[in-house]
């Protein structure tokens, strides 16, 4: 039987699914705003992302199971083209759109693992692409630089929100390693392109 800390940490998640989805919030921000929604106390213990990505998974099923399979591909083609652009810095996928879950008001994330952690920078510079500068944290609880952009996709129709973290090349020894259900929490581009040939073959 589910007790009350349970019963109040799946409400939580589902209704910051919700948020994730039609709102195209960050797990973090859709949990505090969950909380704040359902007028619990701002201490209440939330919901790990794990059980908020078993509840996004289900409202995709129930409300967007029509759009979500081609608004995710148009995402994960963003992705590849910007992975190929900066082949150089060895850019895994990580987030939503790795894991299968984003819809059109999903930001793509992409981690650059460089030698120089300016060289991605420049790189953007020389080609006139416009981004702003923002921190997040990084592994080892490093700050790192994340620099955002916006990008059309052809598939959308519209601006894609594109955030680049640069990490260091040191980072990426143990950025393969699986979540505690055995998932992968990122992936290069080529296992970008064989999840993207499995969709295909699923259609």
């Amino acid at each position: 039987m589910m007790d009350e800390e349970d019963r109040t940490g799946r409400e939580i998640a589902a209704t910051a699914a919700r948020l994730v989805v039609e709102e195209g919030l960050e797990y973090g921000p859709a949990k505090q705003r969950a909380v704040k929604t359902l007028g619990l106390p701002r201490r209440t213990a939330l919901p790990g992302n794990d059980e908020l990505e078993d509840e996004v998974r289900d409202y995709l099923a129930l409300f967007c199971a029509d759009t979500q399979p081609g608004e995710l591909r148009a995402l994960r083609e963003v992705a590849a083209l910007w992975m190929e652009r900066l082949a150089e810095f060895r850019p895994h996928l990580t987030g939503a759109v790795w894991r299968g879950t984003a819809t059109r008001l999903s930001a793509v994330h992409l981690q650059l693992f460089c030698d120089d952690a300016k060289a991605a920078e420049i790189a953007l510079i020389n080609n006139r692409v416009d981004y702003d500068v923002g921190a997040t944290s990084g592994p080892r609880g490093r700050e790192a630089d994340v620099l955002t952009l916006a990008t059309p996709s052809s598939a959308l129709g519209e601006l894609v929100t594109l955030h680049l973290s640069i990490l260091d090349f040191d980072d990426l020894r143990g950025a393969l390693k699986p979540d505690a259900r055995g998932r992968s929490e990122r992936g290069d581009l080529a296992a970008l392109r064989k999840l993207m040939t499995t969709m295909d073959e699923q259609e």
